[in-house]
């Protein structure tokens, strides 16, 4: 398992924007078979900052996340709504195990 916490502030003028693109990509990347969890949370006391949580189950799996078509229409929609560049952070899993990551059914 690899944990990614991506940093990303937008512009204010671009937050509804960002929000829409960011959901439609999250949605679809639950989908890829290599990702656990993909998620999207804004801060509260400033709504121009955001962190995706991306939970993958191989290394390998964040580069085919980065060869799909969702990632490319969120990386080009996004670009000018940034800002400052984005910036991540790389864990490895602790806890809970690698099959607690995974979404209950329907989400």
């Amino acid at each position: 398992m690899l944990i990614v916490h991506v940093l990303i502030h937008v512009k204010p003028e671009s937050v509804e924007a960002f929000k829409a693109a960011s959901l439609d990509n999250a949605r679809n990347s639950i989908q890829e078979p290599g990702i656990a969890r993909f998620d999207v949370i804004q801060q509260t006391d400033d709504p121009t900052r955001f962190m995706l949580v991306e939970v993958y189950r191989t290394v390998e799996a964040t580069a085919q996340h980065k060869e799909t078509a969702h990632y490319a229409r969120w990386r080009d929609a996004v670009a000018e709504m940034m800002a400052e560049p984005r910036s991540s952070v790389k864990y490895s899993n602790l806890f809970p195990s690698d099959a607690g990551w995974d979404y209950p059914p329907g989400v």
